[in-house]
């Protein structure tokens, strides 16, 4: 597409302009962003990853970090301990181990929708799948082998909570009888 008449305007140069600065903080935007925080307060832009990763007390290399022994030892070879390398930053390694050490946190979980759904068809028909399955709540038609299968998930998902509503269920029956 063509265009404008009279949009087009000569490159100048801007003399006001600080390159140093310029071209540092485009340097700093086009590295890539560190994603654990620990590390990214911790990290010092003048210097290089092995020697940011070294004052964390991080290895760059799980290779050379940890190294195999090796199985034949000749007469000539002495082993040579490796230098330290003086951990200036340990808080860094102290945070991750404290952070590592936190239980997971379970990220997945069941809709509402189907625990609903599970626990109607299990308080209406017991273990009955093929009732299950022509009962006018099985909206998507679920066959019997695929409601038990999301029974078996909700029990999988949330054991106690299951064990609970079984009893709830034994102690209505023979409340019932």
């Amino acid at each position: 597409m063509p265009k404008a008449k009279g949009k087009t305007r000569r490159q100048k140069f801007g003399y006001n302009v600080n390159r140093k600065r310029l071209n540092r903080n485009a340097r700093r935007k086009a590295a890539p962003r560190i994603e654990c925080s620990h590390i990214r307060h911790a990290w010092d832009h003048a210097k290089s990853v092995r020697q940011n990763l070294a004052e964390m007390g991080l290895a760059m290399d799980p290779n050379k970090a940890v190294p195999l022994r090796k199985r034949k030892v000749h007469a000539m070879e002495v082993d040579v301990e490796r230098t330290k390398e003086l951990v200036r930053k340990p808080y860094v390694l102290n945070d991750l181990e404290v952070e590592a050490s936190l239980p997971e946190k379970k990220g997945n979980t069941l809709s509402r929708d189907l625990i609903d759904y599970v626990r109607y068809m299990v308080e209406s028909h017991g273990e009955d799948y093929k009732a299950m399955a022509r009962d006018e709540k099985n909206y998507y038609q679920d066959t019997p082998k695929q409601i038990r299968n999301k029974i078996n998930v909700y029990k999988r998902f949330y054991p106690a909570e299951w064990q609970d509503f079984i009893d709830s269920l034994h102690k209505n029956k023979m409340e019932v009888e």
